[in-house]
């Protein structure tokens, strides 16, 4: 039987980022947090001191940092009338675990997308008119705006260090920066990342097509840095093991380094580390959570800890499954579009171009997780759609993260796939060899969406996520559209060898890396009849719930998610202040 432990004011599931920001906001008022993390602290293992930190095979490929797929896998179909399946190894996307959670293993790549972005469905009907939006794309604005965020995104850059250049300057557009972004009430904490070789001739071939490349933001720390919680950050070292890897340096802007160090010197904040969340506390009559139910990974011991306010800050896809667990929320159900748990499940659209330069040495080893260089013409709605049959677009860039041995190795096509042929093409090309891209954006589809499987459950017990997901036809037009452009500017670079200009195809393969950047499940909103959460991430059917991470947002664009997510957690600490001094639908 569970044993029930002392209330805690404020319980937070998930030991991530956005648990880490919420907490900031509240115990600097001295309001007691409780974070529940399933996973350990990372800061003094093999994972975070030379030379096991780069061990590329024990941390990259066997995924040493990320969510353990032999106790809580989800399951798949692409459609309704599909069978779902098991995954029993997932490389599409990779939940970390651990104080930190994925953000400890991220590039560093930290977007604030654009103005409109919040208010995506008026944005396109003003500029389209109703009709232009398919029936079965359920776009929805958040019921925040860019304005009321500005705040916090300016908030987070401190924080974490953000290396950048400003586009828009409180209204005034900058030179070097990226023309399109939302104003800004400051410039970057930090000047930009040096420019790899591949960003210098991506930028090159932009500007002679008439775009205006800028280098993109990151929490690589281009100096010794300082933050506003007297939190230390390194120089970075372009030594390649940013994404799924620890830094060395403590050069990356991470939790691990810049939020739990300082939130554990609070009397008023503790973490719970090897606890797993099994669900949460419900009283359906008087609506409200009345705790958490957890599991002690070291002991086998199973708790309940009482609350005064639940708040989910886990990953997407965990915050998504403890509402469908306990019945917080009306699943959705795509034939009747009716209720909201689980809708608006959206990925990334990727697509890319190889060039192969025989004069030109990229250096590829040299590079951060953040050194890119970048356009944002063909992003969202920063283009005409009028009559081009889909929505939305992506950002396009050239970026060298790494050159590691088992999994950087660009050949041109036709290259055979082993023997002495293969190891003299990654001889040759190696060192001279890179990717344009584009991250699309995912708009919703009606089709796309989370429940339990009625079929298979995890190691405790209890159903799987599934996942209802496939790249319908408007990201598929707009990926081959968006890629288009991308072949137009490798053509630009004149290379020696260019790959397929080809856009991204159905069907969604759990088996091929693309981003950590799903989104949906929770999403916020006005309208209770179209999201799970309200516009301060208060869940409609429960006073003192909170749910906040990229499950809250109603689409994906064509960056990633940390930026509007970090100042979303933000936010939603103040609130939680405002909320415990009097409790109430905010």
């Amino acid at each position: 039987m569970a044993k029930t432990l002392p209330k805690r004011s404020v319980v937070i599931v998930g030991g991530g980022l956005t648990a880490g920001l919420v907490a900031r906001q509240l115990t600097a008022q001295n309001i007691d947090v409780l974070v529940l993390e399933r996973g350990v602290d990372h800061r003094h293992g093999a994972e975070s001191r030379l030379p096991t930190q780069r061990d590329e095979l024990r941390w990259s490929t066997r995924q040493g940092l990320m969510q353990d797929w032999s106790v809580q896998p989800y399951s798949l179909r692409h459609n309704r009338r599909d069978p779902s399946y098991p995954i029993r190894w997932m490389s599409a996307f990779l939940p970390g675990e651990g104080m930190g959670g994925a953000a400890n293993h991220w590039n560093g790549q930290s977007w604030r997308w654009s103005e409109y972005d919040p208010a995506i469905r008026t944005r396109y009907e003003s500029r389209y008119g109703k009709a232009f939006i398919p029936a079965n794309m359920p776009l929805r604005d958040w019921g925040v705006s860019y304005a009321q965020m500005e705040p916090y995104h300016d908030l987070f850059e401190k924080l974490f260090g953000v290396a950048g250049q400003a586009g828009n300057l409180r209204g005034t557009i900058q030179p070097g920066g990226n023309p399109f972004e939302g104003p800004r009430s400051n410039e970057y904490p930090q000047k930009p990342l040096e420019i790899t070789e591949a960003g210098s001739i991506f930028k090159s071939a932009a500007q002679s097509l008439g775009f205006k490349p800028f280098p993109g933001p990151a929490a690589n720390s281009t100096g010794a840095y300082t933050n506003p919680d007297g939190q230390k950050l390194g120089q970075c070292q372009y030594c390649g093991h940013c994404e799924r890897f620890i830094c060395e340096a403590q050069a990356k802007g991470t939790p691990e380094v810049l939020l739990y160090p300082m939130l554990l010197q609070r009397k008023s904040f503790e973490i719970r580390l090897r606890a797993h969340v099994l669900g949460v506390n419900y009283d359906a009559q008087a609506k409200r959570a009345t705790g958490v139910r957890y599991v002690d990974l070291v002991t086998g011991k199973e708790y309940v800890q009482p609350a005064d306010v639940v708040v989910l800050g886990a990953f997407t896809m965990t915050n998504t499954r403890l509402l469908l667990l306990d019945g917080i929320g009306k699943p959705y159900d795509p034939g009747t579009q009716t209720g909201v748990v689980g809708r608006n499940f959206c990925y990334q659209t990727l697509s890319g171009v190889d060039v192969f330069f025989k004069d030109r040495w990229i250096n590829p080893f040299l590079a951060s997780g953040g050194t890119t260089t970048v356009i944002d013409e063909f992003n969202n709605d920063n283009f005409d759609h009028s009559g081009l049959g889909f929505l939305g677009g992506g950002s396009i860039g050239a970026s060298v993260t790494n050159g590691r041995p088992i999994a950087s190795r660009a050949v041109p096509a036709g290259t055979p796939r082993w023997g002495t042929e293969w190891k003299a093409a990654n001889a040759a090309w190696y060192a001279h060899a890179f990717n344009v891209w584009a991250q699309g954006s995912c708009y919703p589809d009606r089709e796309n969406f989370l429940d339990l499987d009625h079929a298979y459950t995890d190691a405790y017990g209890q159903p799987l996520l599934r996942m209802t997901f496939d790249f319908r036809d408007n990201e598929v037009k707009m990926s081959h559209w968006v890629t288009q452009k991308i072949g137009a500017i490798a053509k630009a670079m004149r290379p020696d060898i260019m790959g397929s200009v080809e856009g991204l195809k159905p069907s969604f393969d759990t088996r091929v890396y693309q981003t950590t950047h799903v989104t949906g499940g929770t999403p916020m909103g006005a309208d209770p009849a179209h999201s799970v959460v309200s516009p301060h991430l208060q869940h409609w059917d429960a006073q003192n719930l909170f749910v906040v991470g990229a499950s809250v947002y109603p689409h994906n664009s064509g960056f990633n998610p940390t930026g509007p997510l970090a100042a979303l957690a933000l936010r939603l600490g103040d609130d939680l202040i405002s909320y415990a001094k009097r409790p109430r639908m905010l």
